[in-house]
């Protein structure tokens, strides 16, 4: 498995291109716009595109959809019907899928919006808005601020500490970090303390 990282300067949001070379199949996560650097790696292996995984139905993070469903026929997995377009693809709660030959795990956590997945591949967490390097996802209430960091620790902070994060902003950064250095945390943390 190679995991590839694309920068969409429109919404500064991450997509991500895995490949599996056993197989020549691709997964996309996230695609926010689909570049000519995308589709040349794609059709350099050539892969063939298996699958998209959304994170949540936010603009920066799907707009390239259209265009991919126009030149591939990959299976698009979501929380939110309109965009996986039909039952079958519909995720909800937690499991695990096979996906071009790769074990996929899924995790809901609601908060940052009622649809947030984050998909676990190998030792890599993909976690869309839900949580950034040193930031939670925002959210439109404090109950739904509590409940994205009740789901963040119990199914991502739960996670081995060299568990690499993937977020759909910013940088990568492990789960030991977050952990450690992530406000959010340790605010709940020290609130619990006293």
């Amino acid at each position: 498995m190679k995991i590839y990282f694309h920068l969409n300067l429109d919404g500064f949001s991450n997509c991500y291109v895995i490949t599996n070379e056993i197989t020549m199949e691709a997964i996309i996560i996230d695609p926010g716009k689909i570049t000519k650097e995308i589709l040349q790696q794609l059709e350099g292996g050539p892969f063939n595109l298996t699958a998209v995984l959304v994170t949540h139905n936010h603009t920066s993070h799907v707009r390239g959809l259209t265009t991919l469903k126009k030149i591939y026929t990959p299976k698009v997995y979501a929380a939110d019907y309109d965009i996986a377009g039909s039952e079958e693809t519909i995720l909800k709660g937690d499991g695990i899928i096979q996906i071009a030959g790769m074990h996929v795990g899924y995790l809901a956590v609601p908060g940052h919006t009622a649809d947030s997945l984050a998909y676990k591949i190998g030792r890599t967490l993909f976690t869309g808005d839900a949580l950034t390097t040193g930031i939670i996802g925002s959210t439109t209430s404090n109950y739904a601020r509590q409940t994205l960091i009740s789901n963040l620790q119990s199914k991502i902070l739960s996670q081995q500490d060299d568990i690499l994060l993937m977020p759909g902003h910013g940088p990568p950064v492990s789960i030991a970090a977050e952990r450690k250095f992530n406000p959010a945390f340790n605010s709940v943390e020290k609130k619990s303390i006293l």
